[in-house]
């Protein structure tokens, strides 16, 4: 498309069941070009299936989802790969692949197949391995990794592939302190230079430091909003039954009070 597409990425009424059960009822959002949105609720409130059915990953029984303002189904595979990326929530790797070449399949959709990575290839991976701070790992087997240290090798192999729209869930699973607040400094800058970051978190607090927020519980979404949005803190709290409270925060800097920032609290007794 010419320009920059007002939506990058939309859902419009998902239905999707799974298994037994209606997983996603109607959901319908949209994620603008240069922004960050976190996708949080309960368990089972429909946050994975939301993400699976917006990658095109899900049937749905009804419902589309339209990528820079054009139906996914339309999309060539390949065109589409390069253009969104999907990371899926952790699990157990397995194989002897070398932590460099790993993150070197993020470049499949720009190489296909059989194409042979060049110079420019190289860089790309160097500078995503270098973003997760995972190069020192380089020639070791996936399989031989830590939880945290495979964690940022699939990342790398994601920010590899240089898609405009990233969606991520449970990014920070097994990350310490240094490395979410590195990967948090990144997806802000990836929307402030234009793409479209959309993640599922059970962090709550950080999911607060996100432009937009989308509460769903039971395969609804109960709010939509910015961080400091009363109507969407109102609807994040009941969807945790009030076993959570958001709180302001007020810092300053250089002596000067800053914007305040959010967080959420585990409430101590029942409300």
């Amino acid at each position: 498309m010419n320009g920059t597409p007002a939506c990058a990425l939309e859902a419009r009424g998902l239905r999707v069941r799974r298994a037994d059960r209606l997983a996603l009822q109607g959901v319908s959002a949209r994620f603008a070009p240069g922004t960050w949105t976190t996708l949080v609720g309960p368990n089972g409130a429909g946050k994975s299936t939301l993400l699976q059915a917006l990658a095109g990953l899900l049937p749905m029984e009804e419902g589309s989802v339209h990528l820079m303002e054009q139906p996914l189904r339309d999309w060539p595979a390949r065109e589409r790969a390069r253009c969104l990326a999907w990371m899926a929530q952790p699990g157990e790797s397995q194989g002897e692949l070398a932590v460099r070449d790993v993150v070197g399949l993020g470049r499949l959709p720009h190489l296909g197949l059989f194409g042979a990575p060049d110079a420019h290839d190289a860089r790309i991976v160097a500078q995503a391995m270098a973003l997760t701070d995972c190069e020192a790992l380089a020639l070791r087997p996936l399989s031989t990794l830590s939880g945290g240290e495979r964690q940022r090798v699939l990342l790398a192999r994601v920010f590899a592939g240089q898609a405009r729209v990233l969606l991520l869930d449970e990014p920070t699973a097994h990350l310490d302190a240094p490395h979410v607040s590195r990967l948090a400094r990144h997806l802000r800058a990836r929307a402030a230079a234009g793409d479209t970051v959309v993640i599922v978190l059970h962090d709550l607090t950080l999911a607060l430091q996100a432009d937009r927020v989308v509460v769903l519980k039971a395969g609804t979404v109960r709010a939509d909003g910015a961080p400091g949005d009363p109507v969407m803190h109102a609807a994040l709290e009941a969807a945790f039954d009030h076993a959570v409270r958001v709180q302001a925060v007020q810092t300053t800097a250089h002596g000067h009070p800053e914007s305040p920032r959010w967080v959420a609290l585990l409430e101590q007794s029942p409300p």
